[in-house]
């Protein structure tokens, strides 16, 4: 089959070059077929030394995906759903994509918000129902 580039998004495209692809036996059940077919397929991509990344975008992976890399900074990602090993490829590189793309997005600043003032009305009313309960508690003089 013919190696294609992989694209995230607009302005990153993993080159095909840059990303191995090694086909295994799948495990699980599924008779003689399963064993011996390849089907199961693997991508590695080494994030540390790859073109397709500016710095930036590079530290942001190693520290999303910190826990998907190996120590050299390779992202390794698995397929064995299907039977085919083209539906399986399919499939890995779509998780690929999937996870470089959500290391990438940028989370939404918090806008920081203020306690409404019916809110605050409630904070207070409580506030002063408990004290005067606390109140009411004490020891009476005699």
């Amino acid at each position: 089959m013919a190696r294609v580039d992989l694209t995230v998004r607009s302005g990153l495209v993993i080159p095909a070059s840059e990303i191995t692809e090694v086909a295994s036996r799948s495990g699980g059940p599924g008779g003689q077929h399963v064993n011996k077919t390849s089907t199961r397929v693997t991508l590695r991509w080494e994030v540390t030394s790859s073109g397709a990344l500016d710095e930036k975008q590079r530290r942001r992976i190693l520290s999303k995906l910190a826990a998907r890399l190996t120590r050299r900074g390779v992202l390794v990602v698995h397929a064995q759903r299907f039977r085919s090993r083209a539906r399986n490829r399919e499939l890995a590189r779509a998780r690929l994509v999937e996870l470089v793309d959500a290391a990438l997005a940028r989370p939404r600043a918090r806008r920081p918000t203020r306690p409404t003032s019916a809110s605050r009305e409630r904070r207070l009313t409580q506030k002063s129902q408990r004290a005067t309960v606390k109140r009411t508690r004490a020891r009476v003089d005699p």
